[in-house]
């Protein structure tokens, strides 16, 4: 049974408790079975538990905890004022939760005592509905995840936003967070080598916050950032059949409790993923996103989950050192890298003549990425004015086919194209790049937005090029065998694109340039896809 022990590790930052110093141990049961003469149900056993900063009874339906007399840094309950201030601010903050589990501030007091020891009184939770226990014993958790998903999105939709708050949804704010974990982490390696992952892990994490500014501003000026939980773990959310109880939220410092809503609930989706269960950690961010009515981009919410992650291999690496049995920090660096390739923001060019393929590649690509695709054929007709499907044919360099005309469509593309990296947003760009002026203009913004630059050389025989521009219907592009063949005498080697045959099987072509644009194995990283977001009314 349960009820939220305190943070046990002398750390200021969420998911620091570690394990109990002590493990629960009977107190005297036999005396606590009132009740069972009158033919009511049996209490259940009387427990101890201990962390580094409480003490926490378990006795009949009540859980009872007192802080203890510590200063670890971080806290500092060595005088009962002290300690009473944290038991209310412990009550006020986990009632945003689990109003009817914190019932209050009681007093313990020993008869030759003069000044009673505050202690927080709860209500004890079933451990059989622990959602841990659920998940580790494979029981359906989907109802209960959507409960949480729903209660934690509720909550942040009617958070007060502030100016400190605000603050702490900066990349800037994220960026030094990062920034102290690695150097702890290094701290710990005392001049030796980190553990493997880590130097990764710092590369992918800069190059993605340097390129996301305004990804970061605009989370900030929506209100993305709120007074949350801090420290959503599946150990101390409790699944009943009148609605999910989410206990001991971090209360010893407001600023680590400021968050994102979405880094909030990445760190359940950690948590369970750790568990085993990848697919419930993608059911519920999918869910949280339509509650929070949340559009954010798939590359963000790795991010988070990657940062929750790490932070957890960092506190794991500590309690090594304090001589605590097994380490779970390097499976938590490898989920944490994962995430970060994962979140790695993309431009894929996808080029070649007309009739190369290139434009039923790219869209099959960015279907199977779950990303934007940018067309050139499309953007030159809407900067005309045109639909897309009304046909603009021309000679080679005339009409909208200019040289002008073209340097506009260009740089209409790509300007298109940094806006959304910029945001996370991979991008497939579908254009012939048959300019090497235009190849590294891409090549220019791909740097200024740290995104990973693939490009794609779509390739066929000549006779199939001819035969699909000649069976082609009217689409957005308008080029036929002719100005194929105008533009072929004129297309640059393009040494830095990875050919694809496209004469084939669409299906082998996609798989070629998968393994260009993710050359490392994500499948174990759940797969998180924007979903139809459901707004949830602020009040």
């Amino acid at each position: 049974m349960h009820a939220a022990p305190s943070p046990s590790s002398p750390m200021s930052e969420p998911g620091h408790r570690g394990e109990p110093a002590e493990t629960a141990r009977p107190a005297g049961a036999s005396a606590l079975r009132a009740g069972s003469a009158r033919g009511a149900a049996p209490l259940p056993r009387a427990e101890v538990r201990e962390t580094h900063t409480a003490v926490v009874l378990f006795v009949g339906d009540r859980a009872y905890k007192v802080k203890k007399p510590v200063e670890l840094g971080f806290v500092d309950y060595t005088t009962v004022a002290a300690r009473r201030t944290a038991c209310e601010r412990e009550i006020a903050l986990n009632r945003r939760f689990a109003p009817d589990v914190y019932l209050g501030v009681g007093d313990f007091r020993a008869p030759d005592s003069h000044v009673p020891e505050p202690v927080v009184v709860m209500r004890r939770m079933p451990e059989e509905r622990r959602l841990a226990r659920l998940v580790r014993e494979e029981a359906p958790v989907d109802d209960a995840l959507r409960a949480v998903a729903r209660l934690l999105a509720a909550h942040h939709a009617r958070a007060p936003r502030r100016r400190e708050v605000d603050a702490q949804g900066s990349r800037d704010a994220l960026s030094s967070r990062w920034e102290a974990s690695f150097a702890q982490v290094r701290a710990m390696a005392e001049g030796g080598p980190v553990p493997d992952g880590v130097e990764e892990t710092e590369h992918l994490v800069r190059r993605y916050l340097a390129g996301r500014g305004p990804l970061f501003d605009s989370r900030v000026a929506e209100g993305r950032v709120v007074d949350g939980h801090g420290d959503l773990l599946a150990e101390d959310i409790f699944s009943l059949d009148d609605g999910p109880r989410v206990l001991d939220c971090l209360e010893f410092d407001d600023s680590l409790r400021y968050v994102d809503g979405l880094d909030d609930a990445a760190f359940l989706a950690m948590d369970l993923e750790q568990l085993g269960a990848p697919g419930a950690a993608a059911f519920f961010l999918a869910a949280y996103s339509e509650y929070s009515g949340d559009p954010a981009p798939p590359s963000l919410r790795h991010h988070y989950v990657a940062y929750r992650a790490f932070v957890r291999a960092k506190v794991s690496l500590i309690q090594a050192r304090q001589g605590a049995p097994g380490t779970r920090a390097g499976r938590l660096i490898r989920a944490t890298v994962r995430h970060l390739r994962a979140s790695a923001v993309g431009l894929t060019l996808v080029g070649g003549l007309p009739g190369s393929g290139k434009s039923t590649l790219s869209g099959a690509l960015a279907d199977r990425l779950g990303v934007t695709l940018l067309s050139s054929d499309r953007l030159r007709k809407e900067l005309a004015g045109i639909p897309p499907d009304q046909p603009a044919a021309a000679g080679y360099g005339e009409g909208l086919y200019t040289p002008a005309w073209t340097d506009r469509t260009y740089r209409a593309l790509l300007d298109r194209a940094s806006a959304l990296l910029s945001r996370g947003e991979s991008v497939v760009v579908d254009a012939t790049w048959s300019s090497a002026e235009q190849r590294e203009a891409a090549v220019s913004m791909a740097a200024r937005t740290h995104a990973d630059l693939v490009a794609l050389h779509c390739q066929v025989p000549d006779e199939l090029s001819a035969a699909r521009l000649a069976g082609r219907a009217h689409g957005a592009s308008d080029a036929d065998p002719l100005v194929a063949a105008a533009m072929a005498a004129k297309e640059p080697p393009w040494p830095e694109a990875v050919g694809i045959d496209t004469s084939g099987s669409l299906e082998s072509a996609v798989a070629r340039a998968l393994a260009a644009i993710r050359p490392y194995d994500d499948s174990q990283a759940p797969v998180f896809r924007r979903v139809q977001a459901m707004p949830v009314p602020r009040g």
